[in-house]
């Protein structure tokens, strides 16, 4: 059998710089847009017209002031942005530079203007909730029940098949890191005794006084850089640093409440008040740290920039610790629901029995087995659900029969959750949320998983629609054959 050709990009001669002018470069715009193109396909796949029927749902439009953006554009920015895992800048340009991603936007033609500002995506990241997200999940899951329903018209089941449980249910939980440095005891009291001389400058300019008070950031700067800059820190070394930075802190908590006395009234505003606060606490925990000689603390912050996020100890080999919030996502027929999202760790056993009921809400009954971790295989879990006849896929307590062994997890069972975590952090950027805002971020890991189903929908649609040609094909075939036998049949006659 002879070796396929492969298809070889084209050679493009090097032409000198000072040769190339702008108006003599050859534009494909005049010949039609490829429909072999990913963008393309996606265009014509994705129920646009269901998508932006749950947009208006949220987000009706207004009878006055200027006209708000095509809802296409909104969801398909963001779309491109996590599928590509690019930043809010880079998408606007991609777009205004991109036909195809035009025509997934549905432009009739090509501009070179961007389709708004790049700021524009922290309001929408504030407008989509996980409230909406989970919206528009609920639709794709729909229109996927909806086409298996046309498609088993014809199979009438028994009223009593309808009422027992079906389906499978994975249900897993992951960390999404957010994009913050490393957190220490000692660049945490540096990076609070550097905003609080910037509070104290800004109170001191509308304070009474005459004299600002004296703060020595240049003796703590230089103390600060004298122990992290070594490259092997003792204990003894680390503490003594981390003393003197407390007190530098300290000292400015105090001067900047002396100057908050003599100012008529409170100059911060919001995010500065944030900071102000944030300031406070963080000098209260890692006092207290020091004076116990602990490294644990309630709620502790690990940045003064996203003082809502948490350390989460997952006990992995190359990230013993994680920095982000803690998500519970289920799995069914490759769709990704996420059902529960925490800045505070949890015990993953706590929210089975709630991921359970939403699978029912959605499709009207249990499922037939759960394929879960060791760790939400508690007893009250066990309890729940045999009552509710749900088949649990794991080791029973105590020792176990030969016949329960056979009920465990066989290996590859789980790996459809593993894979979309994987996906979701590798190819759609979750392993590194580069939201700063709670609510932002919140709706940036929402955003990916509903990417997921999206491109998870696409896949089945274009599975279903190739059957669909396979069957018509096949008719055409049977009928062309029926038809020779036919004249077959009245030749021989």
């Amino acid at each position: 059998m002879a070796n396929r050709q492969k298809s070889r990009a084209p050679r493009v001669p090097h032409v000198s710089q000072n040769q190339l002018i702008l108006e003599g470069f050859e534009s494909p715009f005049e010949r039609s847009l490829n429909p072999n193109n990913r963008w393309v396909k996606l265009a014509k796949l994705l129920p646009w017209d269901d998508l932006i029927s749950v947009y208006r749902k949220h987000f009706p439009q207004k009878g006055t002031g200027r006209p708000d953006l095509n809802p296409r554009v909104v969801l398909g920015a963001i779309i491109i942005k996590h599928m590509c895992n690019l930043d809010d800048r880079e998408t606007v340009d991609l777009i205004s530079e991109n036909i195809y991603m035009q025509y997934f936007l549905g432009y009739s033609s090509f501009s070179d203007v961007p389709p708004f500002d790049a700021s524009l995506f922290v309001e929408f990241r504030k407008r989509f909730g996980l409230e909406q997200i989970n919206a528009f999940n609920e639709r794709i899951l729909k229109i996927k029940l909806d086409a298996e329903k046309k498609k088993n018209q014809n199979n009438q089941d028994d009223d009593e098949d309808d009422k027992r449980n079906k389906g499978s249910l994975i249900v897993d939980a992951t960390v999404c890191p957010q994009d913050i440095a490393f957190p220490t005891d000692l660049n945490l009291l540096n990076d609070a005794r550097m905003k609080s001389e910037e509070l104290l400058d800004f109170v001191f300019t509308y304070s009474t006084l005459s004299i600002k008070p004296r703060n020595y950031r240049k003796k703590a700067r230089k103390d600060y850089l004298k122990t992290a800059q070594k490259k092997r820190k003792t204990k003894n070394e680390i503490r003594a640093a981390l003393r003197k930075q407390l007190n530098y802190l300290n000292r400015n908590i105090q001067s900047i409440n002396y100057l908050l006395d003599h100012c008529q009234s409170i100059p911060f505003d919001k995010h500065q008040y944030k900071y102000w606060f944030v300031i406070q606490h963080l000098y209260e925990q890692q006092k207290y740290m020091f004076d116990q000689k602990s490294h644990k603390v309630e709620h502790r912050i690990v940045s003064i920039h996203q003082p809502h996020n948490r350390p989460m100890v997952r006990g992995k080999a190359n990230a013993n610790v994680e920095f982000g919030a803690k998500i519970n996502v289920a799995i069914v027929d490759g769709f990704s629901f996420l059902d529960d999202m925490s800045w505070d760790a949890y015990n993953e056993g706590t929210r089975l029995q709630d991921c359970v009921e939403k699978y029912k809400n959605r499709y009207g009954y249990y499922p037939e087995n759960v394929l879960v971790d060791k760790i939400y295989c508690t007893r009250d879990n066990r309890a729940f659900l045999k009552a509710k006849d749900i088949n649990l896929k794991a080791k029973p307590l105590g020792r176990p029969s030969s016949k329960a062994l056979s009920n465990q997890v066989s290996p590859g069972e789980r790996n459809p959750i593993e894979g979309k975590f994987g996906q979701a952090k590798k190819a759609y950027g979750m392993d590194n949320i580069r939201a700063r805002l709670a609510q932002t971020s919140e709706s940036w890991i929402a955003s990916i998983i509903l990417v997921l189903n999206l491109v998870h929908l696409t896949e089945v649609a274009l599975c279903w629609l190739k059957i669909r040609i396979f069957k018509n094909t096949l008719k055409i075939f049977v009928r062309k054959m029926n038809a020779k036998y036919q004249f077959l049949m009245e030749n021989i006659g």
